[in-house]
């Protein structure tokens, strides 16, 4: 699989694994599933397996590869934290991460509980520094010290993110998140299929600025320097494909200005398969849906006051602006 993407958030993608098993709502239409499910059987294409989980561990070293610094969006086409993946896989992928701190490297989960339990322990970092020694390079005096430093702190190039569709899994997965020592922690809010208060999410780490958490995490992640204490960046995004479920725009508009008053860079992806009849559509299928996710047909009459005018028009014509301009923010590296 070639390494170059089209999605707008990143700059290359890197699989060393593939496949996965759907966990919750935002899985239903899963884009990587459906694709390769059309190989399964085919002898000797990449998805031959299909959507099976296969580790790729030819493809552990493709960074180290590239010369050039970007950001990679590290398994576009599965989950690292799946339970079928095993820990020591895991750390020779962090151990390339370490490895090649020129590029920055965005992990999104919808696997928040492994993830936090795997990376807050000093055992996991010294399994990177063992299996780097053994499987990829450096003496064991270098990789000792790998592991002796990552057991204090995260690696400074790893970003960490939860996807978030709804406020039920805002509720479970940003605590997850917030506990999980990491240099910088995003939200991928895509595909958004309901209202998301994140402040809401953030209460449940005992108060309002999240300071139910250990204090040297409050001081590490500078937890003050915004509102949303401990969340960098918001990605949201309608879903697309064949059985794509409309974004209401009132919920896009709710996240960027939460991101607004918080000082949280904010990025819409795309709105997906179903634009807003005003913003120039007035053709392709018709969707009502309210701010609650609920559709409506013309014949449900009346519709509530808050349902908007969805047409299907495709997601190169749906576009990606939001009240007439686009959302690009991406934090720093």
């Amino acid at each position: 699989m070639a390494d170059s993407t089209s999605i707008e958030w990143t700059d290359s993608t890197w699989n060393p694994v593939t496949g996965c098993t759907k966990i919750s709502d935002g899985c239903t239409n899963c884009y990587a599933e459906t694709f390769a499910e059309r190989w399964r059987g085919t002898a000797g294409h990449h998805f031959e397996n299909g959507f099976d989980i296969t580790l790729r561990p030819d493809r552990l070293r493709l960074p180290m590869t590239w010369r050039t610094p970007r950001r990679v969006f590290l398994d576009s086409m599965s989950d690292l934290f799946h339970t079928d993946i095993p820990d020591h896989y895991i750390a020779q992928v962090f151990a390339v991460m370490a490895l090649t701190p020129q590029h920055t490297y965005q992990v999104l989960t919808k696997r928040h509980g492994r993830m936090k339990t795997l990376l807050s322990g000093p055992a996991f970092w010294h399994l990177v520094a063992e299996q780097g020694r053994e499987h990829l390079s450096g003496c064991q005096q270098d990789w000792l010290a790998v592991g002796a430093m990552l057991g204090g702190q995260p690696l400074p190039n790893v970003w960490l993110g939860v996807s978030v569709e709804d406020q039920k899994w805002a509720d479970i997965r940003i605590p997850a998140l917030l506990g999980t020592p990491a240099a910088v922690r995003f939200l991928s809010c895509e595909p958004l299929l309901g209202p998301v208060n994140l402040k809401r999410a953030v209460i449940t780490m005992g108060s309002e600025r999240g300071h139910g958490l250990t204090t040297s995490y409050v001081h590490a992640a500078g937890c003050c320097e915004n509102g949303l204490h401990g969340i960098d960046w918001v990605i949201a995004g309608g879903e697309s494909g064949p059985r794509a479920r409309p974004m209401h725009p009132q919920w896009a508009r709710h996240l960027r200005d939460q991101c607004a008053w918080a000082g949280v860079p904010f990025f819409l992806k795309q709105w997906g398969q179903f634009a807003p009849e005003d913003h120039g559509h007035d053709h392709g299928r018709l969707a009502l849906i309210d701010t609650q996710g609920r559709n409506w047909t013309e014949r449900e009459a009346p519709a509530p006051h808050d349902a908007v005018r969805m047409r299907r028009v495709g997601k190169t014509q749906a576009g990606r602006l939001l009240d007439g301009r686009h959302h690009d923010a991406i934090p720093a590296r």
